[in-house]
């Protein structure tokens, strides 16, 4: 695979002032733009803001939504948390590696899609739940995940 292309990531690092504390903003800037955090933008950052490299990889690699490979284009989450589970999350996971064409926790060979699992949403009422993008879709069955609009 071709390293990406940083040639926007001047820009990312100049919207942020050059501080500790914009450590995350920088970091989810630049997850949001590669979807993933490219090594050599790591050590932008780290250089930008004066932390250790070390520091930048700790932070990088505690948060769930930031990741050092890239994902796809469109994210969707099941939700296998107790609720979850409980109402089936593991058929609507299942169903939706067949429809998506990718096993969970990874990212089909295209990079149009990601799937993966995902502890809890908070959206207990509404089991089993798949977040598409950000976006809840309650009471799933494994039909309906099929159905789903992802538009890849």
């Amino acid at each position: 695979m071709a390293p990406p292309d940083l040639s926007a990531l001047p820009g990312i690092l100049e919207s942020r002032p050059p501080e500790p504390g914009e450590l995350l903003p920088l970091l989810t800037l630049i997850q949001g733009r590669w979807r993933c955090l490219p090594e050599e933008a790591l050590k932008a950052v780290s250089a930008k803001l004066r932390v250790p490299l070390a520091r930048v990889f700790a932070v990088a690699s505690f948060y769930k939504a930031l990741s050092f490979t890239p994902k796809g284009e469109r994210l969707v989450q099941v939700c296998c948390g107790t609720a979850c589970h409980l109402k089936g999350s593991q058929a609507v996971a299942g169903a939706m590696e067949k429809s998506l064409g990718v096993a969970m926790g990874g990212t089909r060979e295209d990079g149009k899609v990601t799937l993966e699992p995902v502890n809890c949403v908070g959206a207990c009422a509404l089991a089993p739940v798949v977040m598409l993008d950000g976006a809840v879709f309650g009471k799933v069955n494994p039909a309906a995940a099929a159905k789903l609009p992802l538009g890849a």
